[in-house]
């Protein structure tokens, strides 16, 4: 399969936790055009090269509507392609925690309860309308990539012990950039 951006665009530092632009909530791309092209392309080769599996574009500081994946479902079945101005649709079915984790977060992972099956719709970088369903893996991908894009990280979804322990971990973590 021929991975999007591979020889095309620019690697962009990831931002971390604690930059305002992870908890704002994105902008609606109006413009199809070769900028947008460019920003997909260095969202797919910023994800790779950070060794994720997917982007939002507000993680390499772009306040647009906008997510890249390349991602395995439960099935074992890749999935790569992106979503300009995604709607979530559908989260459903049982909820299943499993660790997750975040390029924004770097290295760390906490058990996340997630809805087993998510639909996503929008458009491609061309407008034409798309829509991505997923279940397990890729279901947890399509909801954690949608959510970034209204100003929350997975972090959101932690409740009780294992949300004060993330924070606590967090605000240990020599790159925390969270107040105290």
């Amino acid at each position: 399969m021929d991975t999007p951006g591979k020889g095309r665009g620019t690697v962009r530092p990831i931002r971390i936790l604690g930059d305002p632009v992870l908890r704002t909530e994105c902008d609606t791309v109006r413009s199809f055009d070769a900028d947008l092209e460019r920003l997909i392309d260095d969202m797919f080769v910023s994800m790779h090269a950070a060794e994720g599996v997917g982007l939002a574009a507000n993680q390499i500081g772009v306040s647009l509507r906008v997510f890249v994946y390349d991602c395995e479902d439960d099935k074992g079945r890749r999935h790569v392609g992106h979503v300009v101005n995604p709607v979530l649709v559908a989260e459903e079915g049982e909820t299943l925690t499993a660790e997750e984790g975040c390029l924004s977060v770097p290295g760390l992972h906490f058990p996340t309860p997630r809805a087993a099956r998510a639909v996503v719709e929008g458009v491609d970088r061309t407008g034409e309308p798309i829509r991505v369903e997923g279940t397990g893996y890729f279901a947890r991908c399509l909801l954690h990539e949608t959510y970034h894009l209204s100003g929350k990280v997975y972090l959101d979804f932690l409740s009780g012990d294992t949300r004060r322990e993330a924070l606590r971990t967090i605000r240990s973590a020599d790159w925390s950039q969270v107040d105290q």
